[in-house]
């Protein structure tokens, strides 16, 4: 998706809207990284306040993929942390999606990637690796499949069972 805003995805796309295979996320996330705009295939990750999980994904190679993680929208620790987004953005992740907190924004914002998230919070997550990897998601009032595509703006953030061209 060349510099195709996701308004404009969505106007050429009522169709695939009116059918739920195009979907938008509610706006309940902040936007961090230095990638504003971002897509790719999603891998669907399941915790809660253990970030095991997210820092074992982030060291596999990325290939334009988008991590979404699916934190049960706690709001009482941080998921996810600098060094893990660095390491995302040096394997080649395109983004990361948190339903939860993230920390260190400094040294996220910094990086080339896309971060989206709930919030932020200065205490750090357990790390005994504990949830489910590639499983359906229920954030922001959208299902999330592993395997389906994220495209993300300062407008919006949209998940389609293929991948769209306009």
């Amino acid at each position: 998706m060349a510099f195709v805003t996701t308004a404009e995805v969505c106007d050429a796309n009522q169709d695939l809207i009116r059918s739920g295979q195009l979907r938008a996320l509610q706006p309940c996330f902040q936007i961090y990284g230095r990638r504003q705009i971002f897509s790719g295939p999603v891998v669907t990750v399941k915790v809660f306040e253990d970030n095991g999980l997210i820092r074992q994904f982030l060291e596999e190679k990325g290939n334009g993929r988008v991590l979404v993680v699916d934190g049960g929208g706690s709001l009482r620790c941080a998921i996810l942390g600098g060094n893990p987004v660095v390491q995302a953005q040096n394997n080649g992740w395109a983004g990361i999606i948190v339903n939860g907190c993230i920390r260190d924004v400094d040294e996220i914002n910094g990086c080339d990637i896309g971060v989206r998230a709930l919030s932020s919070h200065p205490i750090k997550a357990s790390k005994k690796g504990l949830g489910e990897q590639r499983v359906p998601l229920n954030i922001a009032g959208t299902r999330i499949c592993d395997g389906e595509w994220l495209y993300a703006d300062t407008d919006g953030i949209l998940v389609s069972h293929i991948e769209l061209s306009v």
